[in-house]
């Protein structure tokens, strides 16, 4: 058996390793990505909360601000290991079910070629760290069931806890959990004094941001139903939403997947585990029907991938079989290395378009907005550096005098966030804007008096200011189309800027 382990524990370090390694290579063409312009903003106004998220993803930002600089590999690292820490995860889960070999690395395989897990893990952003406390969560849950160490509660609670203080989505797949232990014979674990004991460290964890939220008149649920208005997501009914989520996984890994359920409802050996198979269920439920963005059940799949692993295990035990051991993991890997470019940016902007011409791949599209030659994962990784040397131009041709007293006013907080990362080396102060947390630090000791205005029309403005004139260009031939813009230098305006920033919120 030890010698066995040891066999899956090298092949399984050997997939870690691959996705580690790829991530290495990948970005050498492009740059920071949207929200890691913001994240990077906000670990600079470290607080217990933000309009869009928990603080967790500040904090870790702020750390990797501190040791390491904001270059785009520092900022790549922690969701890089992340993602290998999710490929072994996902291997010692399958042992937890009882898989040996083969199982934990078809599992730990199924982890590394799935291309929407591929994506998520290759820049900085909340998803990244995700599925390592629902997984770690679910681990907790498997090792409480194998042994009735009641204690392990304890864990399960610091985990929860910090993975609410990570991504509120936490709340669906905990709640799942636990649903799923009332649905089953495991649910004389729940009457644990240790139980509530884990539920209250949790509850410590997450109330920080709790009381923020309660002084900020809960700021996510405006922004939700403000998304919800605009109608800015890609509708998509239960079939398309789970027609995406089997390409995003690969087509390849859907045996997998759906074996996992099989292991959870129809064998034996899963029959103990079944309130994870619940727990799936009511996660993928309830996300389809509150805001069926596809990326949020990601992080749901690697417990699936384990318990297939373990059905595929036992299906091709038979020796007449081996071959498909074989053939199968190969299959995989020639798939996973077809549609990882698509996920990730292995290739140049040049190289990516030639690619998906060529395998008559459309743009896939999680927000409706107009599209340009890249996918939004990708565009919005170009445009931000040059954006900031425009708005400088502007800045810079303006007297000395007037500098010091003009703001820069940005539409969203990719444009602020580029600023405030670019800017410096250019000679720019920070950047002021209405859109998410970015309302909440102000306008600063701004009047209004003179200000660079990105992305506005010269009709709007002209009602807030005495004197408005274009003076800039904003485009980057990969950058999304929303992306270029009009640059307007603006003086006098007509209220003081304190007054009107109420009017400039920006929450969508």
């Amino acid at each position: 058996m030890l010698k066995t382990l040891r066999g899956a524990g090298a092949i399984v370090f050997a997939i870690a390793a691959c996705k580690l390694l790829l991530y290495f290579y990948t970005g050498r063409h492009y740059g920071h990505f949207v929200d890691e312009l913001y994240y990077l903003a906000c670990s600079r106004h470290l607080d217990w909360g933000y309009v869009d998220q928990p603080p967790l993803i500040a904090v870790l930002t702020w750390l990797v601000r501190s040791v390491l600089g904001q270059s785009l590999a520092a900022v790549r690292l922690l969701p890089a290991l992340a993602g290998v820490a999710e490929v072994v995860l996902t291997a010692l889960i399958a042992r937890e079910f009882g898989g040996k070999r083969f199982a934990q690395a078809l599992a730990a395989m199924a982890a590394l070629i799935a291309p929407g897990i591929l994506g998520v893990d290759g820049f900085l952003s909340m998803n990244a760290f995700e599925p390592l406390f629902w997984m770690g969560c679910a681990y907790l849950l498997i090792r409480l069931i194998k042994t009735e160490n009641e204690k392990l509660w304890i864990w399960f609670g610091v985990l929860a806890g910090f993975g609410l203080e990570n991504k509120y989505s936490m709340l669906i797949f905990g709640a799942g959990l636990v649903l799923g232990m009332l649905l089953t014979p495991q649910r004389h674990l729940l009457a644990s004094r240790w139980l509530w004991a884990g539920g209250a460290i949790a509850f410590l964890i997450f109330l920080p941001n709790l009381v923020w939220n309660v002084q900020h008149h809960f700021p996510f649920l405006e922004l939700q139903a403000n998304i919800r208005a605009s109608g800015r997501d890609v509708p998509l009914g239960p079939v398309a939403f789970f027609v995406q989520e089997i390409l995003l996984m690969h087509p390849l890994t859907l045996p997998i997947w759906l074996g996992g359920l099989w292991f959870f409802f129809r064998i034996e050996a899963g029959k103990p585990f079944r309130a994870i198979g619940w727990a799936w269920i009511f996660t993928a439920a309830m996300i389809v029907t509150l805001s069926p963005r596809v990326y949020y059940l990601f992080p749901a799949f690697p417990v699936l991938f384990a318990a297939g692993g373990v059905v595929w295990e036992q299906l091709l035990a038979s020796p007449r079989r081996t071959w498909l051991k074989i053939a199968y993991p190969v299959l995989m890997l020639l798939g996973g290395a077809v549609l990882a470019p698509l996920a990730i940016p292995v290739l140049s902007p040049e190289g990516y378009v030639r690619y998906t011409k060529a395998l008559g791949f459309g743009q896939p599209a999680i927000e409706t907005h107009e599209p340009g030659p890249l996918p939004q994962i990708f565009a919005d990784q170009f445009g931000w550096d040059e954006m900031a040397a425009s708005v400088a131009r502007i800045y810079n041709a303006l007297p000395p005098d007037v500098r010091a007293r003009t703001a820069i006013f940005a539409q969203t907080y990719g444009q602020a966030g580029a600023i405030d990362l670019f800017g410096p080396k250019y000679g720019l102060p920070p950047a002021i804007s209405g859109h998410q947390s970015y309302f909440l630090w102000g306008p600063r000791e701004y009047t209004g008096e003179s200000m660079i205005v990105m992305d506005d029309s010269e009709e709007s403005l002209d009602r807030l200011f005495t004197g408005v004139r274009k003076a800039g260009r904003v485009y980057h031939p990969y950058s999304m189309p929303y992306q270029h813009f009009d640059l307007f230098y603006c003086q006098g305006m007509r209220q003081p800027l304190q007054e009107i920033w109420p009017r400039l919120k920006k929450w969508d």
